[in-house]
């Protein structure tokens, strides 16, 4: 791993630097070995997480306080999404910050170990920002934009795997009529266990938690016969002790703050939903479960294929850029999937909404792209590498307040639409406006990275 990339944050001024494109340094090899490992956690995670987004709103239809009313399905869905970003920005934080004290594995494994209580102890965050800390100590600037697009990849293979929880022919005992999500729920957890004993077997840790060289050095002179170790009452004197990483205070630099607000402006843009009765689709958990695992096979497939080769071209910002203009299109195609719907119209009508809808996807693909870019951008603006824990950590407690918010933009649709606001598309509107801020914050972010220097 280059050495560079670990110093003090500073805005590198690209228009004064020389052109270097003969300049490029030979791209170092990925050590892919440890990276799949990283990944088959991700992807335990993530078949954990999407296997219950097809039968959510069935599920919560079912509930007593429910009662069937469809009306009530998207506020209950909100809420239960609500508390989720609520217990990650509550921990993440404290789950990352210890991963700089006491090393990336084994908070890693404590992560998996806890996913049978996701609601006591949230770990989603400190699992995926100490794999996003690993892979940024694995990588160095040649190939941290092809470490990056791996993990999608495998976030993309559990919306495959995740949604497919319906075999009616494969399962027709009376005991899966009886328990109906017993099969997603044991798939996933069986999954889970196995990342668990992969990584504890084959996962090296990827934090140097030895004293730095100065460190050390200093110790050696402190031996010396004409100092006294009580001259300097803030060195510890024990040779084995591990360098303390710096206090938490030192993140709050500027590169750190631009890119956490990018960060949380990307995820709530991301976390917006709403059913058809306030423009959604009305579709059943069969279809979103097919239409999931396609989205994520064109996610997997887009991510691995083309984004590294989109930052090598143009650039990080210039992606990022591009990823947040995506979701102006995502936005607009809302209104025209919807009044497919309703209309109905026959097959042609049906070809056209099953368009819009690739159409929205492929928007989604390349909006995904911001956050690889974003991980990257984390990556390069944590002031020293033993703060990347409480960088990524920092970064997830925003998105997650922000997606506290998101899912609550169910009433602006219902009030857009029982109120006739703009006919109705009030609330595409305010989206709209919400990706021009959130383009307007991406102006502050360097144009491919936040550089450091050696303390």
């Amino acid at each position: 791993m280059s050495p560079t990339r670990f110093e003090n944050s500073h805005e590198i001024d690209e228009e004064t630097l020389p052109d270097q494109e003969d300049l490029k340094p030979t791209q170092t090899l990925l050590p892919t070995g440890q990276i799949c490992i990283l990944l088959t956690a991700w992807l335990a995670e993530s078949i954990f997480s999407h296997s219950i987004s097809p039968y959510l709103n069935q599920l919560v239809r079912e509930l007593p306080e429910v009662g069937g009313d469809a009306r009530k399905v998207g506020y209950y869905t909100g809420i239960i999404a609500s508390l989720h970003y609520a217990a990650d920005a509550a921990t993440s934080l404290q789950w990352n910050r210890l991963s700089d004290h006491v090393g990336r594995k084994p908070v890693l494994l404590s992560c998996i170990a806890l996913s049978p209580e996701p609601v006591l102890a949230r770990r989603d965050e400190g699992t995926s920002g100490v794999i996003k800390s690993m892979i940024a100590e694995l990588t160095d600037e040649t190939n941290i934009a092809r470490g990056f697009s791996m993990p999608p990849v495998a976030w993309s293979l559990g919306y495959v795997i995740g949604p497919q929880d319906r075999w009616p022919d494969a399962f027709s005992h009376p005991f899966w009529a009886d328990y109906p999500y017993f099969l997603p729920c044991f798939v996933a957890a069986t999954f889970m266990c196995f990342s668990f004993v992969i990584t504890t077997l084959y996962l090296e840790e990827t934090m140097n938690l030895r004293p730095s060289a100065k460190l050390q050095h200093a110790r050696v002179n402190s031996d010396s016969p004409q100092e006294d170790a009580g001259d300097s009452p803030d060195l510890d004197m024990r040779p084995n002790q591990p360098e303390k990483p710096p206090p938490l205070r030192s993140v709050l630099t500027k590169p750190v703050a631009v890119t956490v607000a990018n960060y949380a402006m990307l995820a709530f843009l991301d976390t917006v939903s709403t059913p058809v009765e306030y423009g959604g689709l009305n579709l059943n958990p069969a279809s979103i479960g097919l239409w999931l695992s396609l989205y994520g096979a064109m996610r997997g497939f887009f991510q691995s294929s083309f984004f590294s080769h989109f930052v090598s071209r143009f650039g990080s910002h210039r992606v990022f850029v591009l990823s947040i203009s995506s979701c102006a299109v995502i936005y607009a195609i809302f209104p025209f999937e919807n009044l497919a719907v309703v209309t109905g119209g026959g097959p042609n009508m049906a070809v056209c909404h099953w368009m819009l809808i690739i159409l929205q996807l492929s928007s989604l693909c390349i909006f995904d792209m911001g956050y690889c870019k974003m991980n990257m951008f984390v990556s390069s603006a944590a002031p020293n590498k033993r703060l990347l824990g409480a960088v990524y950590g920092l970064s997830h407690v925003a998105i997650s307040v922000l997606r506290i918010v998101g899912p609550g933009a169910d009433w602006l649709f219902a009030f857009s639409l029982t109120h006739n606001v703009l006919g109705g598309k009030l609330a595409y509107v305010v989206l709209l406006g919400v990706v021009c801020v959130t383009l307007g914050i991406s102006t502050q972010l360097p144009k491919n990275s936040w550089a450091r220097r050696e303390e």
